[in-house]
């Protein structure tokens, strides 16, 4: 086999400078090539402004003379073919910029990178990882995401859990730790913080230098492929956070990398994010959009990832800089090539955008005028619960419509409902140190909130340690607060998440018809004296509706009348004060009968219990005959309430 092999083709060349070469890492980067007995790593950069590209590394000691690339197109290509097996060495690229200074700068391309601090790269092929979840990917293109539960637990790999020593956990130690405890837990998908390679802690991966590179603190690529796998098998989707938007400046990443702002804008206005001291990508540059595109490509088809949740969505549709929402038509088009192209290659792949704005269409298809995300998480609904749950009981009436507000548009998009990690950290306290009152107020409300959320029309997504009722915020450089389970409120929150996850789970009105109005109904949304509210969830059969009933403020009442969908009878199946909760266990332990007492607008209405800062749901009670089966099937009503009484 000639050398000459090994060169880039003119039509990949061609794609590429188009914007349309989506398997550019293939090219770019180091890769080893085996011809007969000779073993040769080639390597690849795009560097258009740079008068020289030489390669540094360990193996000529960091002297890049005599190690020139050859530029091999007017557009700034350079190749090196060694006939040499360089497997797990380390390079960076020597670039003589245009006024002749020389910069040393890592590979935007390379497949694995030194641990920090240091930054060189690694000669690294990610062949040759025996996958074994062949079941779970052939199962994921046979499901219809939008009709599925979802419950994502997001975790930051670095403080979920962590040695004695206070070392991070490897991707193996986490698969050992994390996987049983999600699935303890009933969660669907975990969202992992960004992985990419990134010089510092503290931006948590959002900050990233490393594209291509899994980041090595906890562990080698196939590590995390091993990591993966575990997800998959054991029926675990994996998210990752993506960041396409902007990049770190540390001097050996892509900041300026060949002297110029390839990378990025040219224009310092459009190009510095002073808030996060990053540089955004120029989306309007073709060979931007193979680099960026080739991106998504690379981690669905090496590692097996189910998804991407885009952060800062915001800063690519509209120009970040800007006085007022003036709209990037760069930025706009390059989504929308994005998600054409991955869906294009894999419809079940989930594309969840954070985008703060009411930009229009997000999640409607490419092919019909929209962005063509999966998901957009609903901030809206986010900062609107957040602030009524802060403000006093006595005081929510004068915020009612923050709960009623979300279900005027839960509908004109497909939404995911976020308390992620941006809402426990930098001074904005914990879920359960937001909810006012005292100790047991405190837990009570978060069990309503919670329960509320997992009510409300769209997938649901949680930032790690809320299910601890951690009373501090997020510390990023400590473990989550695990000694808390060992006591009572603190555990018995934990079995409630765990309760109301299944419960969630085995409840299709609950998230089969999440993305349509037929999906829910209010009963009561206007009782804004007693912050009461009351709806129904429906899924594609009628008949196994669900009433929810929300009370937001601290005061209890045994004979609450509300209207109902059907005569007959109604039972309790869910509270959020059973005492194996920390309630105070008011409960509807009989069956609730319809009366013909006509009640917020309907015929027929019942007498609930609801407790102070109640969640409680009921359902009508199916005659025998109506079942499926035999009649012998055990109804799961008031399961939990009976074991508490064995219990005591």
């Amino acid at each position: 086999m000639a050398v000459n092999t090994f060169f880039p083709t003119d039509y990949q060349l061609h794609l590429f400078h188009e914007g349309s070469f989506f398997q550019s890492h293939q090219l770019f980067g180091a890769h080893i090539y085996k011809d007969s007995d000779k073993v040769y790593t080639r390597f690849c950069v795009w560097a258009p402004r740079a008068l020289e590209v030489r390669l540094a590394g360990d193996f000529n000691n960091w002297n890049g003379k005599g190690y020139e690339l050859q530029k091999v197109n007017d557009e700034g290509v350079w190749i090196l073919i060694m006939d040499q097996d360089l497997e797990g060495r380390l390079y960076k690229y020597e670039i003589m910029t245009e006024n002749g200074e020389v910069i040393k700068k890592a590979d935007p391309y390379a497949f694995y990178s030194e641990l920090r601090p240091n930054t060189a790269s690694v000669v690294y092929s990610l062949e040759g990882y025996l996958w074994q979840d062949e079941q779970w990917m052939n199962q994921r293109r046979k499901k219809n995401f939008l009709s599925e539960p979802s419950v994502i637990y997001e975790v930051h790999l670095g403080s979920w859990l962590k040695k004695q020593d206070e070392e991070f956990l490897s991707y193996k130690e986490l698969a050992a730790e994390l996987l049983p405890y999600v699935l303890e837990h009933g969660f669907t998908h975990i969202e992992l913080l960004p992985l990419v390679e990134h010089p510092l802690d503290a931006s948590w991966g959002y900050q990233g230098t490393g594209y291509y590179s899994v980041t090595s603190r906890y562990g080698k690529p196939e590590d995390f492929m091993y990591f993966v796998d575990q997800c998959h098998q054991q029926g675990i989707g994996v998210i990752l956070d993506w960041v396409p938007g902007h990049f770190c400046k540390d001097a050996h990443g892509l900041y300026q990398f060949d002297g110029s702002h390839v990378y990025s804008y040219s224009d310092v206005h459009d190009r510095e994010n002073p808030v996060w001291g990053t540089a955004n990508f120029d989306l309007g540059k073709a060979e931007v959009q193979s680099f960026l595109i080739s991106n998504a490509f690379f981690w669905m088809l090496y590692y097996h990832i189910d998804g991407f949740r885009m952060d800062a969505v915001a800063n690519i549709i509209y120009w970040p800089n800007a006085d007022g929402k003036i709209e990037n038509p760069y930025g706009i088009e390059f989504l929308k090539k994005l998600n054409k192209e991955i869906h294009e290659y894999d419809p079940s792949f989930l594309v969840i955008g954070e985008d703060s704005t009411d930009f229009p269409r997000v999640t409607t298809p490419v092919c019909y005028g929209g962005l063509g995300f999966d998901y957009k998480w609903n901030m809206g609904w986010m900062n609107d619960m957040l602030e009524y749950m802060e403000t006093p009981p006595y005081s929510r009436s004068k915020v009612h419509s923050n709960v009623s507000f979300s279900l005027l548009y839960a509908f004109s998009e497909n939404f995911m409902l976020p308390f992620s990690h941006d809402e426990v950290v930098h001074g904005k306290k914990s879920l359960l140190d937001k909810m006012p009152g005292d100790y047991w107020q405190k837990f009570a409300q978060l069990r309503l909130l919670l329960g509320y959320m997992y009510a409300h029309p769209g997938k649901k997504l949680l930032f790690m340690g809320f299910e601890l009722g951690q009373f501090s915020e997020w510390k990023d450089k400590e473990q989550l607060d695990w000694n808390l389970l060992e006591y009572d409120m603190h555990q018995k929150m934990n079995v409630y998440v765990k309760e109301l996850t299944k419960f969630y789970k085995r409840s299709k009105p609950l998230y089969e018809l999440d993305h349509l109005q037929d999906g829910f109904e209010w009963i009561d949304v206007n009782n804004h004296h007693q912050s009461i509210f009351s709806f129904i969830r429906k899924g594609k059969k009628v008949e196994e509706s669900l009433i929810i009933i929300c009370n937001f403020t601290g005061v209890g009442y045994e004979n609450y009348r509300i209207g109902v969908p059907s005569p007959g009878e109604y039972r309790e199946i869910f509270n959020n004060d059973y005492e194996i909760f920390g309630g105070a266990g008011w409960m509807n332990k009989k069956k609730i009968i319809s009366k013909e007492e006509p009640f917020h607008g309907r015929r027929y209405s019942v007498e609930v219990t609801i407790p102070p800062f109640g969640f409680l749901i009921i359902r009508p009670v199916k005659k025998r005959k109506e079942r499926k089966g035999n009649g012998k099937e055990k109804v799961r009503s008031h399961a939990i309430g009976r074991r508490e009484r064995k219990q005591t």
